[in-house]
């Protein structure tokens, strides 16, 4: 008898046992005394279950993934709309800026205050190698010059970057600061909006080393280099 059992063993393999169970998915409705008859081993080490049990531990299982990635959706949700809601803010502080003509100085003072308190960066830094349009802010910080090499490697940007300091701009930037993101400012040419001119950049400093991570998203950066890029064109 054993070795009747062995000969059928050798003769039907797994995969044919695979492929008659997926030919006929009511076998286990006509024979489901099988159900707790069979027996396999635990996938949490706890002894023998029967394959219904198996099943159903199998299904509870997927359900804790897809809860666990459930939360995580919600959560970074949630946290997309508290930032969506501070760029939204931040946007109209600037439009209130322009409209009030209140000035470069307040401008600066807009975005370095809503950045610092609103997205947790304890640096901002504004650098524009284009001439003001008024004289009097010649002699303005975000006006004063930077080394071509700074403006070259900002210039081939195509994306704010996000990271550890360049050594590009060693002397620009505080030692203390950790993690940084260099967001390019540009101006559209009216007739053709898809070749931007980069004229300065927004570099925004953190003291912490993985604030700005080089596989972080980069689409509120983004947003907010926009925003200031229409507020300091105003200025050129």
């Amino acid at each position: 008898m054993q070795q009747d059992i062995q000969t059928l063993d050798n003769l039907i393999s797994d995969e044919q046992v695979s492929e008659f169970l997926r030919k006929h998915p009511h076998f286990f409705e006509q024979h489901a005394n099988l159900l707790s008859e069979i027996y396999l081993p635990s996938p949490h080490g706890s002894g023998a279950i029967s394959l219904a049990e198996r099943q159903q531990l199998a299904q509870r299982d997927k359900i804790r993934v897809l809860e666990v990635k459930l939360a995580q959706l919600i959560e970074f949700a949630e946290e997309n709309d508290v930032t969506s809601a501070k760029v939204h803010a931040l946007a109209i502080k600037l439009m209130a800026n322009q409209s009030n003509q209140l000035g470069f100085e307040v401008l600066e003072q807009v975005i370095s205050k809503d950045l610092k308190q609103d997205f947790s960066v304890s640096q901002t830094h504004l650098h524009i190698w284009l001439k003001p349009n008024d004289q009097a802010l010649v002699n303005n910080i975000a006006f004063a010059p930077v080394n071509e090499a700074f403006s070259d490697w900002v210039m081939a940007l195509n994306a704010p970057f996000c990271g550890t300091k360049p050594t590009v701009v060693d002397e620009l930037l505080e030692p203390h600061l950790q993690s940084f993101a260099f967001i390019p400012l540009f101006k559209e040419f009216a007739k053709t909006k898809d070749i931007k001119h980069i004229f300065g950049v927004l570099i925004l400093g953190a003291e912490e080393q993985h604030r700005f991570k080089t596989n972080m998203g980069t689409m509120y950066l983004e947003r907010i280099g926009s925003l200031v890029s229409a507020a300091v064109v105003n200025y050129l």
